[in-house]
């Protein structure tokens, strides 16, 4: 079975428009598209280790004092 769904994320978690023919606890798999159907991206492949990518979510900068 394959769905589309709509959510917004709020604080660490995905809440979905509409209730979906799920078994609670069952497993499940997302991939995520921006709304605008943009690729951000596209073309780009981190190629660092996670805690250079965790360095870099977690830099000044941006805002973010935590990993969800």
């Amino acid at each position: 079975m394959s769905l589309e769904i709509e959510a917004v994320y709020e604080n660490g978690f995905l809440k979905l428009d509409h209730d979906v023919p799920l078994s609670n606890g069952q497993r499940v798999k997302l991939t995520i598209h921006p709304p605008s159907g943009r690729d951000r991206s596209a073309g780009f492949r981190w190629k660092g280790s996670q805690e250079d990518l965790d360095y870099l979510i977690l830099s000044d900068d941006n805002g973010v004092s935590e990993l969800p």
